[in-house]
Parts: C-alpha cells; sequence; structure tokens
C-alpha cells in the first residue's frame, strides 16, 4: 500500500514521500509466522522461511520467526527445525491460552512481539489460520497487507518488500509496496515457494516470551477438535503428478479421460475454474487463483488455454505439457512441452501408451 499522495503545493514534483521516519527506521529483520496445529509444522512456514532467508540477505538483516502455542507444545522442536531453514531468532510464547488457535490470543501474541521487537518484513501462510491472522493483525498494526502473493522481492530505491499478486480478477499481476509503515505484511498460499534445503548444521538463539492474558479475558472458547474425514481425500498441492482438464474438453463424458490417464500415472486430477463451475469435478480439483497452487514433478494440461488465473496456481511445475487445438494458445507460451492436437484423441493414446510401457516395465522386473 503506497502512502497517500500530499498536495501538489508540498510535494516536489515527480517525487514520491518514501522517507521512514525514525521510529519506524528502527524496524529490522525479516520474520516468518510458524503455522502449527496437532504437532505438525504446516510445510508453508519452510516455504516462507526460504524465501525469507533470500530477502533477508539482500536486506543485510536477520531472519526470526514466531512460534506461539500451549504450555506443553513442542515449540522449542519447531524452533529448532526452524533454523535448520534458515532463521537466526526464534521468538517464543507458551501460554494455556495459546492451545488450539483463536484470533484473539494470537493476534495479540503477534502483535506484542512486533511493537517489541521490531521486524521490517512478516510474511505469513494464505491458509485459512493464516489468512485470519494477518488481517486482524494488519489492522491492529495499522500497516498494510498484501495477500495471496505470488512473488516476494526487495525494491532497490526504497529497500522495500515488493509484493506481486493477480488483480483484476487474474487478469493483471499487481506489484505492491508498503512505503511508510512497518512492518510490511504479506500472505504466501503453499506451494507458491520451492521448499529450501534445511541444513542440519545451523543453529540460532530462542528468545522466551509471556503473552500477559488470561482465559477470562477471551471471548471465543476452543470445545473440541473435529478432524475433517475428508480433508485428506484430494491432496493436489503436494501430489508429484497431475493431470488437468479445461473446458476444451466440452463435457464431463469427455473429462473422464483426464481421471483415466492420472489414474495410469499413479497422479492427481486438477481442472481449471469453469469445469468446476459447471459441476464437472469437485471444487478441490480446482487449480489456479481461487483454487489451488501446485509445484508437481510433471503437470499435464489438456484443453487448457493458459488464461493468467490458471497459470499462476501451476506456473511453477518442473515440467508443463500442454495439449491445445489452438497453437496460439497462451499455454504455449510457458510449458516445457507441447501438443497441438485434439485432447480427445492425445488423451487416450497417451494413457494406452503410459499402460504398455508400465506393463512392460513389471514384467522385466519380474
Amino acid at each position: 500500500m503506497s502512502e497517500a499522495p500530499q498536495p501538489a503545493a508540498k510535494r516536489p514534483a515527480g517525487r514520491r514521500n518514501v522517507e521512514l521516519s525514525e521510529e519506524l527506521k528502527a524496524y529490522k529483520g525479516v520474520w516468518v509466522f510458524i503455522e502449527h496445529e496437532r504437532g505438525h509444522v504446516h510445510s508453508v512456514s519452510w516455504e516462507l522461511l526460504g524465501e525469507a532467508r533470500k530477502l533477508a540477505d539482500k536486506l543485510g538483516s536477520p531472519v526470526g520467526v514466531v512460534v506461539l502455542g500451549g504450555q506443553d507444545e513442542p515449540l522449542e522442536s519447531f524452533a529448532a527445525e526452524a533454523f535448520t531453514y534458515g532463521a537466526d531468532t526464534a521468538y517464543v510464547v507458551h501460554d494455556p491460552v495459546l492451545k488450539g488457535y483463536r484470533n484473539e490470543p494470537f493476534t495479540k501474541g503477534l502483535t506484542d512481539l512486533v511493537n517489541t521487537y521490531k521486524p521490517e518484513i512478516l510474511l505469513l501462510g494464505a491458509t485459512s489460520m493464516g489468512r485470519d491472522l494477518a488481517g486482524s493483525v494488519a489492522t491492529t498494526l495499522l500497516t498494510g497487507l498484501t495477500a495471496d502473493c505470488t512473488e516476494l522481492n526487495i525494491d532497490s530505491a526504497s529497500r522495500a518488500l515488493a509484493a506481486t499478486r493477480p488483480t483484476f480478477g487474474g487478469s493483471l499481476l499487481c506489484t505492491i509496496m508498503t512505503l511508510a509503515y512497518r512492518p510490511q505484511m504479506a500472505t504466501v498460499r503453499p506451494r507458491v515457494m520451492a521448499m529450501p534445503q534445511p541444513d542440519a548444521t545451523r543453529t540460532g538463539t530462542v528468545v522466551q516470551d509471556t503473552l500477559g492474558l488470561v482465559e477470562t479475558q477471551i471471548v471465543t472458547k476452543l470445545l473440541d477438535f473435529i478432524a475433517d474425514a475428508h480433508s485428506s481425500k484430494i491432496n493436489l498441492p503436494y501430489a508429484d503428478v497431475i493431470v488437468s482438464g479445461g473446458k476444451g474438453l466440452k463435457s464431463p463424458e469427455n473429462f473422464k479421460l483426464v481421471f483415466e490417464l492420472a489414474r495410469v500415472l499413479g497422479g492427481e486430477v486438477g481442472a481449471t475454474r469453469p469445469c468446476v463451475q459447471a459441476g464437472w469435478v469437485e471444487a478441490e480439483r480446482q487449480v489456479g487463483q481461487t483454487g489451488k497452487t501446485v509445484r508437481p514433478k510433471l503437470y499435464i494440461a489438456a484443453g487448457i488455454s493458459g488464461a493468467i488465473q490458471h497459470r499462476v496456481g501451476m506456473e511453477a511445475s518442473d515440467v508443463i505439457v500442454a495439449i491445445n487445438t489452438d497453437a496460439n494458445a497462451p499455454i504455449f507460451d510457458f510449458a516445457h512441452y507441447g501438443i497441438v492436437g485434439n485432447a480427445l484423441q492425445v488423451l487416450p493414446a497417451l494413457t494406452q501408451a503410459f499402460a504398455a510401457h508400465l506393463s512392460q516395465r513389471r514384467r522385466l522386473v519380474a
């Protein structure tokens, strides 16, 4: 969020007021909020740490993590793992009211730490928890927040965080900078950033802090945790192979060809937003700006034009194979391999070829 412009009479022509106050100049370092639940850290936290390390190295600043949780939770273990992914300091708060996520105590814990230790950048995962927490923290701190970013960088002129995200319904990519406020905040969806390689030799400093909030001061109460029995049935973001279909397949009956190829390859099935809206597949299979972000080793796109709304959700795939009848389709601009042809003919041919190849391999192994 850029600073509101001054009246023309008070502002030199051609210049933006990006000068920080002395108070805000004291903000240093890049922080990542470590999201964890029921003893496990969400992998988006490690993905963000890899990105935080790159940003901090450009700024010549340290990397910190914030770990909030209950008295009996292994927060120090999470901190030790964070050090291996690039963190220098871990700010840890144990408190009974932090057992299980609730917005009010987590907002107070995170905002108090920011006001005390003053990081210049704060990153959170764009998960259900991260989105809920980031909005309330940014509001409390009266700072800017860029949500669902696809790229993070440092602006060389202002040393500000340059956060890029889709806008105008996904038709454009917009880079946003919070020039005259600190901290600068951004959320990033899982699998947008690459997972860094851990370094087991790295260590860091653990700073223990307190919350200062009692249960009677919190409006909401955590009564129980009921797991979603269907939550792990479709796990697109972490699939190694994904076969996706678009409206170019023309009907739900034809879309079954995508499922057949995915089954032979041992992969998952993805889809574009129009296919989901038409009821061809479940919403959990949508890839793109308003769906899942994926990073498979192989992504096969059948009957997909490659509009930016879909591209931002899958362009980080290791290998992209596009199948489309239109040789000028945008997807061929960024696909690694392209097949100009009718997906209704190409998909069955690929399924048959892969099935034969796998069958031959099994016979050789036997």
